[in-house]
């Protein structure tokens, strides 16, 4: 059952959105991850206290729709994801990046 658990705290977190504007915020405390779209903020929480050993102050989540995307004579649509937009208390970090 522990296994279970475990399993679903991983796949709640899918991969941090890695952008301009994102690696300024890294430095107010503030991290964005793209996460499963079932997942509510109470999972999300308990997910990335557990995944990284930090403390989490304040979590917002949106819900962002397909765009229309066109590659010479095809359209198509992105996908639909979850963004979250985690703030940690000032003690803690998460270091995305990594350090030679």
């Amino acid at each position: 059952m522990k296994s279970n658990i475990t399993k679903n705290i991983i796949d709640i977190i899918r991969y941090p959105i890695i952008t301009d504007k994102t690696t300024k915020n890294i430095e107010n405390n503030v991290y964005y991850f793209n996460v499963n779209r079932k997942s509510n903020k109470h999972q999300i929480k308990k997910a990335i206290e557990q995944i990284f050993n930090v403390k989490v102050k304040k979590i917002n989540t949106m819900n962002s729709s397909p765009k229309t995307k066109t590659i010479g004579k095809f359209k198509g649509q992105t996908t639909k994801y979850k963004k979250a937009i985690v703030k940690l208390h000032e003690e803690y970090k998460i270091n995305l990046f990594e350090e030679n």
